[in-house]
């Protein structure tokens, strides 16, 4: 693949709160740790410890979950004290959803093969944080396969890690080519977190990425004192909305927001928030209620009932890992910023957060459309309605602006006020009017006449919209609709092409065009 670039700050695609943790600005300086370079990974190793028993129990809990999988990822490297996780985490979307959910993998092993080769003397181990106890089944339950949206209906509830998969074999049957490997994942396991760590596993596996389910009792046993923590005394809950409002005065838009109690309630087929009402517990839309004493008594007996919302399960990550960096999107990036307060209070690191790499995949015949009709890099991220001005007017062969023309007028105008006013100086008011009625016609007039000179070049302004509309399906930047099977099928390649263009600490847009 050919490989063009374009700095973030130029594809007007990002929020200010991002764009400026990227470069560094002092405003933000607070809220982050240390910054995403091998500079900042060299502090991060200096102050990232992680005991020994912590590093069994995560070893212990991988293997279970690895049990029943051939070709495993090398767990046993994780306990060893010079060895230590860089992460990324997502929902488990459908035949792994959006493109960007596969970009966020490849990031993350690239990383970790980068600091490898600065750092010898460690293991950098790569994981994917599987978000199995998130409930909001809307967004996982779909994917775009060749303009065609894909969708599973079920019945079932609750947290998706735990729902049975064998009901996307009608959906698979849609498909004119389904991979084995989803086959085999989705209609092979009882659940949805085994199937994704089944397909990651076949797509990664021989790459290092280790796949992380923390719907664990054990994994939950060490966050105890922070669940117990915020059930009493509500300290993330003071200390994020401080920084939350922090942030807003700086006039950033912040990206979640904390609650008094930050955990849900998982059971089977449920995940509802947990709420305070005097002296009681309660879980909402439910009949459930606690007392103090049997809340906390169910806190040490089952603590895999307490699942953290977007506030406390980073903290969680960065517990029950030995992790150096988080590796996230457009969003998370800037939600974590939210959170260092919390972090510290807990005496837990925080980790380095770096963005993923982002891209966009052009095919040859789109690229020779391209080509053809001259456009830049710069042009395909223009709105459609600049994107349209511009080419029209480049490629016409006469000149449709009437600027000079207008000034040509308002020499005249100044030349008739002139006179007027030495006549009667109210006569000021009518020949403004007339001014602005002659610039108004005029205006209207370049108006038609761009109007008429974009039907003349319809054609081109038809392929021009096509790609438009192909590299932003419905408005939508591609790697946040397309599936990476649209590429995959006709390119078994196309994951090891994409980690060989992506550089993990070059926080570029990559423009990838196949050759």
């Amino acid at each position: 693949m050919q490989i063009n670039q374009l700095p973030l700050s130029e594809v007007n695609l990002f929020s200010s709160l991002f764009l400026d943790f990227i470069q560094q600005s002092p405003k933000i300086k607070d809220f982050s740790g240390n910054y995403p370079d091998i500079q900042g990974f060299n502090k991060q190793l200096a102050l990232k410890k992680f005991d020994l028993e912590k590093r069994k129990v995560l070893v212990e809990t991988l293997k279970r979950q690895y049990k029943n999988l051939p070709n495993q990822p090398d767990l046993a490297v994780l306990l060893q004290e010079n060895t230590f996780t860089v992460t990324t985490g997502h929902q488990l979307n459908i035949f792994t959803g959006p493109l960007y959910v596969v970009f966020k993998m490849i990031t993350t092993i690239n990383l970790a093969k980068k600091l490898k080769s600065y750092f010898p003397e460690y293991n950098f181990v790569p994981v994917y944080w599987m978000a199995s106890e998130d409930h909001d089944f809307a967004e996982i339950n779909h994917f775009s396969l060749f303009g065609k949206t894909l969708s599973w209906e079920t019945t079932q509830t609750g947290a998706v890690g735990r729902m049975n998969p064998k009901e996307l074999e009608t959906l698979i049957l849609e498909m004119a080519e389904c991979p084995t490997v989803f086959k085999d994942a989705y209609l092979s396991h009882e659940t949805l977190v085994n199937a994704a760590r089944c397909y990651a596993n076949e797509l990664f596996g021989n790459q290092g990425l280790v796949c992380i389910d923390a719907d664990d009792r054990d994994l939950k046993r060490q966050f105890i004192p922070i669940i117990k923590n915020d059930l009493l005394q509500h300290s993330a809950f003071e200390i994020v909305s401080k920084t939350t409002k922090d942030l807003e005065n700086l006039g950033y838009k912040t990206q979640i927001v904390p609650r008094e109690i930050n955990f849900f309630y998982l059971s089977n087929g449920m995940r509802e928030r947990i709420t305070k009402e005097g002296n009681l517990y309660k879980v909402l839309n439910t009949n459930i209620q606690f007392s103090e004493v049997e809340i906390l008594n169910l806190l040490e007996t089952e603590p895999e009932k307490f699942s953290p919302n977007v506030v406390l399960r980073p903290v969680y990550e960065e517990v029950i890992l030995p992790n150096l960096a988080y590796i996230g999107g457009p969003s998370e990036v800037p939600y974590w910023l939210q959170l260092k307060g919390i972090f510290d209070f807990h005496q837990v690191e925080f980790p380095i957060l770096m963005p993923r790499n982002f891209g966009m995949i052009i095919n040859k015949s789109t690229a020779k459309r391209i080509e053809k009709l001259g456009l830049s890099a710069h042009d395909l991220f223009l709105d459609e309605i600049k994107l349209k001005k511009n080419f029209v007017e480049r490629n016409s062969e006469n000149s449709l602006s009437l600027v000079s023309e207008s000034q040509e007028f308002a020499t005249i105008f100044d030349k008739i006020l002139e006179k007027a006013v030495k006549v009667d100086k109210t006569m000021e008011g009518a020949v403004k009017g007339e001014q602005q009625k002659v610039l108004n016609a005029l205006e209207n007039l370049e108006k038609r006449l761009k109007k008429a000179e974009e039907r003349n070049q319809e054609t081109e302004v038809n392929q021009l919209l096509g790609v438009k509309q192909k590299l932003f399906p419905n408005g939508v930047p591609q790697e946040r609709a397309e599936n990476f099977l649209n590429f995959y099928l006709n390119n078994p390649e196309f994951l090891n092409q994409v980690a060989e263009a992506f550089d993990p600490l070059d926080f570029s847009f990559n423009i990838l065009v196949e050759e």
